[in-house]
């Protein structure tokens, strides 16, 4: 007999059957070797009672089952459209609250699933959105120099320098690719960091050779002090490109000849990094925005720059257990002070 496709009514029906031939086959054993007629009408009234009972408490459970089967199809429905969450039963041990409580579960999971992709969409429309307008000028630009070589004859000099023009939108493209590229990977956890305990001086030193040469075209003196001994648990090439990071932007919103200050200290549970510098400062209203993606003051838009080495900085902080904080003050300069975690 195949169980998986045995009802429930079939079964009753064939148990009850099944019982009632074995009584019969009994009482007519019983009547051959007794010859007693009163026993076994007595027998006979007493399975009757029997059957009887059987019936209606497959009637009942029957019942209780279908409605049961009714209110539990009901609410997964429920749940799935987002109309209602599970009631919530009162503490037993009942079947009935076994399967309420793993369904407020599911519920939960489901709810915070839910939110998870509609997050995850949310920051994918704004992701596109930040992409569009970030190449649009580059974009344009080239077009614009495109056309105008196409359709211009002009002299030699003015033709490299169109062909430089379209080089530096190139290369902003190209930045901008390259730092969405680690933005994506890093917040999709397709790289992951590998920390160990190494020295912080020759991480800060990989940092600092990205940033020599356009400091020292802007005479900007940089100090350091950072005992070579020091050592913290950290991912070298990604806690040297946050860094670098920092740095840029110091280089970039210090004046000519101005200055950098880079100090490290061990701590008791952390390693701190102060890079300070002489530059423009940055309001107080503005401290927690400048780590947003892509955001750039308005005063700052001639310089160069797309405003994600900040972003890229806290994530790949954050993302080993640390922490930045800013101290600034409007035309006196900037400090931003990184936390490592020793272990």
């Amino acid at each position: 007999m195949n169980t998986q496709k045995l009802s429930v009514n079939r079964a009753c029906v064939a148990i009850v059957s099944f019982l009632i031939l074995l009584s019969v086959v009994q009482f007519c054993i019983v009547y051959l070797l007794t010859d007693n007629r009163m026993l076994i009408l007595c027998g006979l009234l007493y399975i009757a009672l029997v059957l009887l009972s059987v019936f209606v408490f497959i009637s009942i459970m029957r019942r209780k089952l279908i409605l049961f089967s009714d209110t539990f199809c009901e609410l997964l429905d429920n749940m799935m459209t987002g109309e209602m969450e599970p009631i919530q039963a009162a503490e037993e041990e009942s079947l009935f609250y076994k399967i309420n409580h793993r369904l407020v579960r599911l519920y939960e999971v489901m709810i915070e699933n839910r939110n998870s992709v509609a997050k995850e969409r949310a920051d994918l429309q704004e992701l596109i959105s930040d992409i569009s307008h970030q190449v649009k000028t580059p974009i344009t630009n080239l077009k614009m120099v495109n056309a105008t070589l196409l359709e211009q004859s002009m002299p030699e000099e003015r033709y490299k320098r169109f062909l430089r023009d379209s080089g530096v939108q190139l290369d902003k493209l190209d930045f901008l690719m390259q730092a969405m590229i680690k933005t994506s990977r890093l917040e999709t956890g397709v790289i992951s960091l590998e920390k160990k305990v190494q020295p912080i001086y020759d991480t800060l030193a990989a940092a600092l050779g990205g940033i020599l040469l356009n400091a020292e075209k802007k005479n900007i003196h940089i100090s350091v002090e950072c005992p070579e001994e020091l050592k913290v648990s950290h991912d070298r090439k990604w806690t040297s490109e946050a860094l670098f990071n920092i740095l840029d932007n110091a280089v970039k919103y210090t004046p000519d000849d101005g200055n950098i200050y880079i100090t490290v200290a061990s701590w008791e549970f952390y390693l701190k990094i102060d890079i300070s510098d002489t530059g423009k400062g940055i309001p107080e209203k503005l401290h927690g925005t400048i780590f947003k993606r892509f955001y750039r003051e308005d005063e700052v838009h001639d310089i160069e720059g797309i405003g994600i080495g900040l972003y890229l900085a806290r994530e790949i902080i954050a993302m080993q257990g640390g922490y930045i904080k800013v101290a600034s003050e409007v035309g006196k300069g900037s400090t931003f002070s990184i936390f490592l975690p020793h272990k």
